[in-house]
């Protein structure tokens, strides 16, 4: 089994490391068309936070519960 020489590996691996050229996105600096308000940004934060953390709260309050078997 050959093993490879460094100047070999690298020129395997030479397209990989060159940059590539991508397409920029098209980002833009205008205002935004709908203002939110602190209220809206406040009960949607809410909703995020008993959707995503209340039922995983809800089990690890109940870990015990859940341990018992019957």
């Amino acid at each position: 089994m050959r093993i490879m020489s460094l100047p070999g590996a690298f020129r395997l691996f030479r397209s990989a490391v060159r940059t590539q050229r991508t397409s920029v996105a098209c980002v833009s600096s205008k205002p935004a068309k709908h203002h939110v308000t602190a209220g809206e940004q406040a009960i949607a934060l809410t909703a995020m936070f008993v959707t995503i953390l209340g039922p995983s709260s809800w089990i690890l309050a109940h870990l015990e519960d859940y341990k018992k078997k019957e």
